[in-house]
């Protein structure tokens, strides 16, 4: 089967990533795997404090994910699978990618200005030796143009 991974955050490129996923994996039979990353606390609190701020963090990206994922499933009748992990980001999706070897294609959002952002940067440098393809979804592209793409 093939499943396509998607990095999941509050974004809208990653948004158009998810929908050109999930479009992909209707129309060849695969699924998506959606990964919300928590993201590194650029302080620290007091022991409670700090474990508090970074529990929030995690039920946000889950609630996050459980949202598109309820979409996904309105639409396609298949429930993803979602996975939320804390850490540098490009490690966290390195790991995923490297503890799943049914993951057929990474799927990421641009940024519609401004780079394409850090993990585009970050794994188009490095494309080379992943375990998949990489799929780079632009930021400006419309519901129809995803559609027509996917």
């Amino acid at each position: 089967m093939r499943n396509y991974l998607v990095v999941m955050d509050e974004t809208d490129e990653a948004k158009i990533a998810l929908r050109f996923a999930s479009l992909r994996a209707a129309r060849t039979g695969g699924a998506v795997h959606i990964l919300a990353l928590v993201p590194r606390q650029n302080f620290n609190a007091f022991g409670a404090v700090q474990a508090t701020i970074e529990q929030e963090a995690k039920d946000r990206a889950e609630v996050m994910a459980n949202s598109a994922a309820g979409n996904i499933f309105a639409e396609s009748g298949k429930m993803p699978q979602i996975a939320v992990r804390s850490g540098n980001p490009q490690e966290v999706v390195r790991n995923y990618l490297n503890e799943r070897e049914d993951i057929a294609a990474l799927v990421l959002g641009a940024n519609r200005e401004g780079g394409p952002g850090p993990l585009i940067t970050h794994f188009a440098h490095d494309a080379g030796s992943l375990p998949c393809p990489l799929y780079i979804v632009p930021g400006g592209l419309d519901t129809e143009a995803v559609d027509r793409l996917a």
